[in-house]
């Protein structure tokens, strides 16, 4: 069995085919970025020079994802990488980058932590209760006049409310609306 904790060591031949020296067998650079999106570590090596090829690969591996349309890479910003090169801010860029990138991915795993510990991620989002209501009223209207349609069903945290607090949640939904559509038409 694989060890998963070093990295999965690839060698290039002089004939430039990639070999995988944990399964003996050759492999793709769309292999590669499988085992990689898999979370498995990578080192390329020349078998004659020992030279690391790593980056280079890695680089091939996002030019290709790149050419063909699927741009994760924004213009600027590669036009950006590129002055970089050139200037003496070039030793900063690398350090600013796997910053940016581990802040990235923190972000996502809390993300998902706070998402999978939530009964419904989305009764966390500001203003969901009152949209989750306009969106009944708004069934209420559009469908009540539809033969079977017996209306929203109600929780148990939710009893049917009688035709006076119907007005007067109604009422309280419209003026909702109306400060939303305020506040969006001064942005």
């Amino acid at each position: 069995m694989a060890d998963t904790d070093k990295p999965l060591l690839i060698k290039r031949y002089a004939s430039r085919r990639l070999y995988n020296t944990e399964t003996s067998d050759y492999v793709t650079l769309e292999d590669i970025a499988g085992f990689i999106r898999a979370g498995r570590e990578v080192q390329i090596v020349d078998l004659k020079s020992g030279d690391d090829l790593t980056r280079q690969y890695l680089l091939q591996i996002v030019a290709e994802h790149e050419s063909k349309g699927e741009n994760v890479l924004p213009i600027g910003v590669l036009t950006d990488l590129v002055r970089s090169y050139t200037t003496e801010i070039q030793s900063v860029v690398p350090q600013f980058l796997a910053a940016s990138f581990e802040m990235l991915r923190d972000g996502q795993s809390k993300m998902m932590e706070n998402i999978s510990s939530m009964p419904n991620p989305m009764a966390a989002m500001p203003g969901f209760e009152a949209m989750r209501k306009q969106q009944e009223v708004f069934m209420q209207a559009f469908m009540g006049g539809l033969p079977g349609w017996t209306g929203a069903p109600h929780t148990k945290e939710e009893p049917a409310a009688e035709a006076g607090s119907k007005d007067e949640e109604l009422a309280q939904i419209k003026r909702q609306l109306a400060e939303l559509q305020n506040k969006l038409s001064k942005l």
